[in-house]
């Protein structure tokens, strides 16, 4: 391999790292996916947020329906008291016009 090539093929390599960064992201830090909560318990979803350059807040979604808007780009948020059963857990970046840009993470959890 010349020494061009291998330029080229640590730039392709290194790129979607700086992308990744550039275009935004979402983490769940708990509750992790496919985890078991309990329904007598205080659930909290926590969360960090990378915005991206057309994010600019996230809303939280509890089986598709929203819940709450999240200011914060990382924390922790409260959830009210969950059915037992399968749920899904979303956080979606939304620009101001509260639109989502795409960015987002979800998890499933079971209430118990």
């Amino acid at each position: 391999m010349n020494k061009q090539s291998l330029w080229m093929l640590l730039a392709l390599v290194a790129f979607p790292f700086g992308a990744l960064a550039d275009a935004g992201a979402v983490t769940i830090v708990s509750p992790a996916n496919g985890a078991k909560l309990d329904a007598m318990a205080e659930n909290r979803i926590t969360y960090d947020v990378a915005p991206g350059p057309k994010g600019d807040h996230t809303h939280l979604y509890v089986d598709g329906k929203e819940i709450a808007v999240l200011r914060q780009l990382k924390g922790s948020y409260t959830l009210a008291s969950l059915a037992p059963g399968a749920h899904e857990l979303c956080i979606k970046v939304v620009n101001k016009n509260h639109t989502p840009i795409g960015i987002e993470k979800c998890v499933k959890v079971t209430v118990e």
